[in-house]
């Protein structure tokens, strides 16, 4: 049986955040002056006091209202118009051809390896 989950839960909000920052609910916890069994708690209620939402927020780095409008399909829908609009940032050219940038390493790793063989056959004819 699959039951709904309530849109509004403030509690599930703010464990998602806290997730999307990769913080543990201790971390939040030390940042909050409190302990990991009250931010569990609080991320396991529906519903927060604004007296302590603006505390959680404040530990997170984010504003009230970004906790309270949060949605999972909002965050995927920014990282994919980010995505998408990436390629698309004003009409940027690269100013050189990445081959011949190859070429020139190669040839200075040639240049390199027959000094070093000069270098070698020197010593050897000296000895």
């Amino acid at each position: 049986m699959n039951t709904p989950t309530k849109q509004n839960h403030i509690g599930r909000k703010i464990s998602r955040i806290r997730e999307l920052k990769d913080m543990k609910q201790e971390a939040l916890a030390i940042a909050m002056g409190t302990n990991q069994q009250t931010v569990s708690m609080l991320e396991n209620s529906e519903e927060i006091d604004d007296e302590k939402l603006i505390e959680v927020a404040k530990a997170l780095g984010v504003s009230v209202e970004a906790i309270k409008n949060f949605s999972d399909e909002g965050i995927i829908n920014y990282f994919n118009t980010f995505n998408d609009n990436y390629g698309n940032i004003g009409n940027y050219h690269c100013s050189f051809n990445p081959l011949d940038k190859v070429v020139e390493l190669y040839e200075r790793m040639v240049l390199i390896e027959k000094e070093r063989a000069d270098y070698w056959e020197k010593l050897s004819k000296e000895k």
